[in-house]
């Protein structure tokens, strides 16, 4: 009689990366399918994305309202939406807003959604993205009856849900992986696991190596990618979006780290160490490193990140001044765009 120990199913999870921590190539095969051109345009969003991140925390209180930092999180964030074509889907988190406004969905509306205003939840017919799901894991459930009406379409997209590694404790995860593994969804589940869910690290959260092999129980094949390398996750999840694409669900877990406060009302310092951050994950930092990289090959410079710095910041200053023309939101609003005509 032989009981089967979860260590068996973690010995097979490598981690996989393209480049590591000091930018250095670990996979040329990997690395061979990039151009020059999309090399660049992915430190480009990342340089966007955290310009655009870091300015936001200041606007919190007055103009933006409720922020949630994404810091560190730039490589797992950029590297998958890259990865995706214009009309596949994504199912958000809070915290995926760099996501939606780079597939489309208008800045000054996500400014709006973090303020509440009900404009900010209604997303142009034509940019393929849900709403930013507040409650934890519940956009699997959706995502996964989303990837069975595109199956059943049969044009070849898919959706991406994303999800932390506080959502893995959430029935809702579990209850959208086994439907979309019996109906063959085309959804792919992409979790962020970046190591604390709010205030609780994930020590204690689960007693398992990883939060990939949390899919195997559904029958859903899973992969470990270094969530701090842009051009891993970007592999990972091209590869991830073929196999959806014809019915096959899959699960990516992302490692990487949230450098900064759960949200704009957070205080880190209450739960987790200074010198954790500085000691174990600020070098690994996805900026960083592929700066690097870059560097190493002549294909960035100082001069284009403080153009890139200062593009996204002109971006932030225009969608704040365009929120704010934006009327205050009334009882009779809430209504709005709520119920489908029969008509």
């Amino acid at each position: 009689m032989n009981f089967v120990d979860p260590k068996v199913l973690e010995e097979h999870y490598q981690m996989y990366q393209v480049i590591d921590e000091e930018g250095k190539v670990v996979n040329e095969e990997s690395l061979a399918t990039f151009s020059d051109k999309q090399l660049k345009e992915l430190m480009t969003r990342m340089v966007y994305t955290r310009a655009w991140d870091e300015k936001s925390a200041i606007f919190t209180t007055k103009e933006i309202g409720i922020h949630a930092p994404v810091s560190g999180q730039e490589a797992s964030m950029i590297g998958s939406q890259y990865a995706l074509g214009q009309t596949d889907w994504i199912a958000p988190t809070f915290r995926d807003i760099p996501q939606i406004m780079w597939h489309g969905f208008p800045k000054y509306k996500a400014i709006l959604y973090q303020r509440g205003h009900f404009v900010g939840g209604q997303v142009p017919k034509d940019v393929h993205v849900l709403n930013p799901q507040i409650v934890i894991a519940a956009q699997m459930t959706q995502a996964t009856g989303l990837g069975l009406g595109l199956k059943k379409d049969n044009n070849g997209q898919v959706v991406i849900v994303y999800g932390g590694d506080g959502s893995t404790s959430q029935g809702d995860f579990y209850e959208a992986m086994n439907f979309a593994s019996v109906f063959g969804t085309n959804t792919i589940f992409f979790i962020q696991n970046n190591q604390y869910a709010a205030t609780v690290k994930i020590a204690d959260q689960t007693t398992t190596k990883t939060l990939a092999q949390k899919a195997l129980a559904a029958g859903i094949k899973s992969i470990q990618v270094d969530g701090m390398d842009v051009l891993a996750v970007y592999k990972v999840t091209q590869k991830a979006r073929m196999m959806a694409a014809k019915g096959e669900p899959v699960l990516i877990e992302a490692i990487n780290y949230r450098i900064h406060a759960h949200f704009a009302g957070d205080d880190p310092s209450r739960y987790r160490l200074l010198d954790e951050i500085h000691e174990n994950w600020l070098a690994k930092e996805p900026l960083i490193r592929y700066r690097k990289f870059l560097e190493k090959r002549n294909l960035w410079s100082t001069e284009e990140e403080k153009a890139v710095i200062k593009h996204a910041e002109y971006d932030l200053d225009q969608a704040i001044e365009k929120a704010r023309q934006v009327p205050k939101q009334t009882i009779a609003d809430l209504e709005t765009i709520m119920y489908q005509s029969t008509d």
